[in-house]
């Protein structure tokens, strides 16, 4: 993604996150791989995992392999935007590395459950878009005024 051109864009900008929120098997990461080949200049954020790495996975690329042990102190030391205990296994969004990634101007895509993209808006409100809905409800409307 370019600069605004506004004249008070110094050329350097900070990147966009961009939350892809839905249930499980919705098809986010089938979404958020098109998104990625579509626009190169839009990266998938890197998630902290206690799962075992797949055939070909790579740590810090695919994602950031740790123990339960790790991932716990990183817990405890607020390290993460969000995380989740999903099927015995933890999984969560490293603070540091998505800030300096949108300091550095690169545009974050998130692939998370409603209750991540919560947490996202929560921690980084400046930063993240917010949601829509998880049931898929449009938001409500304030009556109009009466004569």
């Amino acid at each position: 993604m370019s600069n605004s051109g506004h004249p008070k864009d110094s050329g350097k900008r900070r990147g966009l996150m961009l939350v892809l929120s839905s249930p499980s098997g919705a098809g986010k990461t089938t979404l958020a791989r098109k998104l990625i080949d579509e626009f190169h200049d839009v990266k998938l954020s890197v998630s902290v995992t206690t799962r075992a790495p797949r055939p070909g996975e790579e740590d810090g690329k695919d994602y950031f392999f740790r123990s339960v042990e790790e991932f716990h102190d990183m817990i405890e030391r607020r390290e993460f935007l969000e995380w989740a205990h999903v099927f015995d296994k933890y999984y969560g969004t490293p603070k540091a590395d998505t800030v300096a990634r949108l300091d550095a101007g690169e545009d974050v895509l998130f692939d998370v459950d409603w209750q991540g993209a919560d947490a996202l808006h929560d921690q980084m409100p400046n930063d993240a878009a917010a949601s829509p809905d998880p049931a898929g409800r449009a938001p409500e409307t304030p009556a109009p005024a009466g004569p």
